[in-house]
């Protein structure tokens, strides 16, 4: 057991205030400023909340009330083999006439953005998108993740909202939570993970039901056997008729309006 320590009563003490035994030790710190305090294991909770308040904070002082967001592989390269060149314009075309067209431009008579481009803040598709909006003036958001291999911001995206994650789950919320619908390019598993995710929170009701766009359907009806995901029962027919298909963005634009889109009052 730790013997009681005698206190000190040197001149230093009564001249600053400051005892020399205690002070460089951890217990001593400011609990907001003890930073191996802060990233230790008691403290996950702690920053998971933290993940949702700052970027929700930075959110509402751009008074962004929902977003259209656009998932899609990080290889995709603008001058890249095959149809990465098109999947890249159009990605880019998308960006750009969503921002002009649903409200990301224009603050609404209730001061709230809508439907500003929202992507993982990455190379590819999501350049791309962020891209588009940037060309036209109209804020985007990238919702960045810390990776091993870090995942740098492409350069597109609002500078006051780019966000890095450490949970990939928090990010998903912040994804999810202001979606008005979502429109999936061509990528690999993390694109699939993301759609998939989308899809289950609304089959459970765990999320409102929103527009969900799948860029080229020759890719995705050879990528994922939705049939046989049918006959096999597991999923039913209406849930795979949440999906639409869109081979331009123009297509994709009309698919979101006819679907309902919410867009704001002229």
């Amino acid at each position: 057991m730790p013997q009681a320590r005698e206190p000190r009563g040197d001149a230093r003490v009564k001249e600053t205030g400051v005892n020399d035994d205690i002070s460089p030790h951890h217990s001593y710190r400011l609990a907001a400023l003890d930073q191996d305090f802060i990233l230790g294991d008691s403290m996950r909770g702690l920053r998971f909340q933290l993940e949702y308040a700052k970027p929700e904070e930075e959110l509402r002082r751009w008074r962004i009330r929902s977003t259209l967001v656009v998932f899609g592989s990080a290889r995709v390269r603008e001058n890249g083999p095959g149809r990465q060149p098109f999947i890249y314009e159009q990605a880019r075309a998308f960006g750009r006439l969503a921002s002009q067209r649903g409200g990301a431009l224009d603050v609404s008579e209730g001061g709230y953005r809508d439907n500003v481009i929202a992507t993982g803040g990455g190379p590819g598709v999501m350049e791309a998108a962020n891209r588009g909006a940037y060309e036209v003036a109209a804020p985007s958001i990238g919702f960045n993740i810390s990776l091993p291999h870090e995942q740098v911001p492409n350069p597109y995206t609002t500078p006051q909202l780019t966000f890095r994650f450490h949970y990939f789950a928090m990010r998903k919320m912040h994804l999810a939570m202001r979606a008005n619908a979502l429109v999936v390019f061509p990528g690999g598993f993390g694109t699939l993970d993301e759609l998939f995710e989308i899809l289950n929170l609304q089959i459970t009701g765990k999320a409102p039901p929103v527009a969900v766009v799948l860029f080229d359907e020759a890719y995705w009806r050879s990528v994922v056997n939705f049939q046989a995901l049918i006959d096999e029962g597991m999923v039913s027919a209406g849930e795979v008729g949440l999906i639409r298909f869109a081979d331009t963005a123009e297509d994709i634009w009309t698919q979101l309006v006819a679907d309902g889109l919410k867009r704001p009052a002229r």
